[in-house]
């Protein structure tokens, strides 16, 4: 199905930002019959913009006559101090969107009664996402993924009514709804993150808060409760009774859904089996797999469809991912832990590891690492903030050495695991990608490359 070339023929749209986001909405929005004027500060980017594309490119003198703005992810609106153009914005009182909120009124105007789940947290959310649409899929329910992860909200067909458009949400896109309302919302977790956009943790939670908005009594929140932050957010929603709320956890806590022993259950016992997921190792998948057991549960997936679709789960890219074996020593690609609290997650699984790390360092850094320390055989630092893990792991007595790239950490991590019976390298940086490359993908796709080399030459 696809959305009428008439849906939005009466309005005007502000595209500011030319990424993937912004190139997808100003394509799709035209398609759907509305008029558009879009720019980017840069001025390659604009240059790049597809041939039909081109005639749009404009710089915003006032905004006058449009209906929103909607700008892409990473420009800010708020902090820490907003774009020129969205403050602009902001003194015309026009609305900030994402492109969630237009694909969310798109889907309302045609009239189709397909399901939002949105998904969120610090941690786990493109996991969560995937499995869902995974679950979802296996049992026979029209699902698609996008936003956050994976194709930009805009970008996905139009649904029937049985349909179910699963979004991760970033809390950059969160704080830009005014419609969008979550027939399913999810809150994995909270720990610091992304604070120099919104000044603290408490602005932070406050923008994560917002994936709750609008909900009412026929609609599900999904909540992990296994930090203190989430934990009182889901006892505030219970004490409103607003909407349905289902508390969820990795571990053998007191939740609605729960894990022990690698079993998925709530009070009528056990739903599902993790042991034969064999993709989903670690608390922090079980924390996933639980909230897409709840979610999948109000979507009406029976409890045998749920272990079905666990069983069949192929992992998702760059989230803790063996990429070989080579003479025994197991290379695992978790690029996407860019900061402590990710990389944990995965450390937690190995007894005796080389870790690659670094990159550009949180503001936190990587102390809250330091339980997993002794699993550490040999630390390898790359990338601009070497320096600053360095001091850490000092602090420890972690043995490192600092060999800034990638092309230089996959031999000699293979060298030293080899020499003393290392069974695993891992790359969980703890770190953003961007001093080196332009996202954690291309950083894991490099990793995978260098290994799938060093197989190739020992093999020789």
């Amino acid at each position: 199905m696809i959305f009428s070339p008439t849906l939005f023929q009466n309005h005007q749209y502000a595209i500011l930002g030319l990424g993937k986001n912004g190139i997808i909405a100003a394509q799709r929005l035209l398609a759907m019959g509305a008029t558009i004027q879009i720019w980017d500060d840069q001025e390659k980017t604009r240059n790049a913009v597809p041939s039909e594309l081109k005639a749009f490119v404009k710089p915003f003198e006032d905004l006058y006559g449009f209906n929103a703005l909607v700008m892409s992810p990473g420009i800010p609106h708020h902090l820490p101090k907003p774009h020129p153009i969205a403050q602009l914005a902001i003194e015309q009182n026009l609305p900030i969107l994402s492109d969630a909120e237009l694909l969310y009124r798109a889907v309302k105007e045609s009239g189709s009664k397909a399901r939002f789940v949105a998904i969120t947290g610090t941690n786990g959310k493109s996991t969560t996402t995937v499995l869902l649409t995974h679950l979802l899929k296996e049992a026979g329910i029209p699902s698609v993924a996008g936003g956050n992860l994976g194709p930009a909200a805009l970008a996905l067909h139009l649904l029937g009514d049985q349909g179910v458009y699963v979004l991760e949400m970033s809390s950059y896109m969160l704080e830009r709804f005014s419609e969008f309302t979550a027939d399913i919302a999810c809150l994995l977790n909270i720990t610091p993150d992304h604070l120099e956009r919104h000044g603290d943790i408490q602005g932070y939670t406050t923008a994560k808060h917002h994936i709750f908005d609008r909900q009412s009594s026929h609609q599900l929140a999904v909540i992990g409760i296994e930090d203190t932050i989430c934990a009182n957010i889901a006892n505030n929603l219970v004490q409103q009774h607003r909407m349905q709320v289902k508390t969820i956890a990795g571990t053998n806590i007191n939740a609605d859904i729960w894990v022990k022993d690698h079993l998925i259950q709530d009070q009528q016992g056990i739903i599902a089996d993790l042991t034969k997921a064999t993709l989903l190792p670690g608390d922090h998948n079980a924390q996933n797999a639980s909230a897409a057991t709840a979610m999948a549960l109000h979507l009406g997936l029976n409890q045998e469809q749920i272990q079905s679709g666990l069983n069949s789960y192929q992992g998702l890219a760059h989230r803790q991912r063996p990429v070989a074996t080579v003479n025994n020593v197991t290379f695992v690609n978790d690029s996407k832990a860019t900061n402590a609290d990710a990389a944990s997650k995965a450390l937690v699984c190995y007894d005796k590891l080389v870790w690659i790390a670094g990159g550009l360092a949180k503001s936190n850094g990587i102390d809250e690492l330091a339980p997993f320390f002794p699993h550490i055989k040999l630390a390898l630092l790359i990338g601009k903030d070497a320096p600053i893990l360095e001091q850490t792991l000092k602090q420890h007595q972690v043995p490192y050495h600092i060999v800034q790239t990638l092309e230089r950490a996959v031999p000699e991590a293979y060298q030293y695991a080899q020499h003393h019976h290392i069974p695993t390298v891992l790359l969980s940086p703890a770190c953003a990608s961007f001093d080196q490359f332009s996202s954690f993908e291309e950083r894991g796709d490099r990793f995978a490359e260098l290994v799938v080399q060093l197989s190739s030459s020992l093999s020789e």
